[in-house]
């Protein structure tokens, strides 16, 4: 069920892009799409104060710790939680993001699902062993 409704978006996706077509076009919207999400969230901290961002050094643990310490001792650096505003805007620009990403997958003819699929068998196969 969930291949059809990734297959639908995708095909949706396709119909309705009518002005950028040129693989150039959506290379372009799609960076664009990025930074606009990476304002969005910075709009969050800096504008209206629903999140903060308090960023420093990631303390590692020792070498003897396991690997399941390594996930409790970093943290995201974000206090605070997204208000109703700034998530709607924030969800919007990663749905535009979300919209050109499929937009490449068509172009290079490669199935969104199928990206989603393998990537999801990689990091079930690495699991917390998977360091990017």
């Amino acid at each position: 069920m969930k291949d059809i409704i990734f297959d639908d978006f995708q095909n949706s996706v396709s119909d309705s892009l009518l002005r950028h077509k040129s693989i150039l076009d959506v290379l372009t919207k799609y960076s664009e799409s990025g930074a606009r999400v990476n304002r969005a969230i910075a709009k969050a901290v800096t504008n209206c104060g629903c999140i903060n961002i308090n960023a420093s050094k990631q303390s590692l643990p020792n070498e003897d710790d396991s690997i399941d310490e390594l996930s409790n001792c970093l943290n995201t650096h974000i206090s605070g939680e997204l208000c109703e505003n700034c998530r709607e805007i924030i969800e919007r620009e990663m749905g535009n993001n979300l919209f050109y990403l499929t937009s490449l997958c068509n172009d290079l003819d490669i199935n969104l699902y199928d990206v989603l699929i393998k990537e999801h068998n990689k990091i079930n196969t690495l699991g917390k062993f998977t360091f990017r």
